[in-house]
């Protein structure tokens, strides 16, 4: 199996906000967001190990600023680490200015998928090539979020 660089499934997806994707205050319903993370983490993840794959796990989803309606909203994902079968996508969350392309940070997740055989199946997934200097930093604090991970299962976290 070819290990496969952090660029090879770098994943951009941009969205306008429309009524239907509004709380009852006017904002952007948390739910919808994570349905568009949940769904670039599954392209990223998929665009690296070349199979089906099942969400495992999301960690940290805090929203640091409100999104409108007719905002332009950017997710970026990227691999940021991988195990065996199972592979750690951060998932950044944008709001674009339409008139500047200026870009605010509203979220950052990370997401653990597992890819999946043919028989719904965990199998193994390509190595990752840590071409930069971020991607070594990230790949280390991947690291630490795994371990944590596996403690808070233990707990029954």
């Amino acid at each position: 199996m070819k290990a496969k660089r952090v660029a090879d499934s770098l994943t951009e997806q941009v969205h306008i906000v429309m009524p239907s994707h509004i709380s009852g205050t006017d904002r952007l319903f948390g739910g919808q967001l994570l349905a568009w993370i949940d769904e670039i983490s599954a392209v990223t993840a998929r665009r690296h190990c070349e199979h089906n794959v099942t969400t495992a796990a999301i960690d940290n989803l805090q929203f640091k600023a409100g999104v409108f309606i007719n905002n332009i909203v950017v997710l970026i994902g990227r691999i940021t680490y991988v195990g065996k079968t199972s592979m750690e996508v951060r998932v950044d969350t944008y709001v674009e200015d339409h008139l500047t392309g200026i870009r605010k940070a509203v979220n950052r997740a990370y997401l653990v998928m597992v890819a999946l055989d043919e028989n719904e199946k965990p199998v193994e997934v390509p190595r990752l090539i840590l071409e930069k200097e971020a991607d070594h930093g990230e790949w280390e604090a991947g690291r630490r979020r795994k371990q944590l991970r596996s403690e808070r299962r233990k707990e029954g976290y």
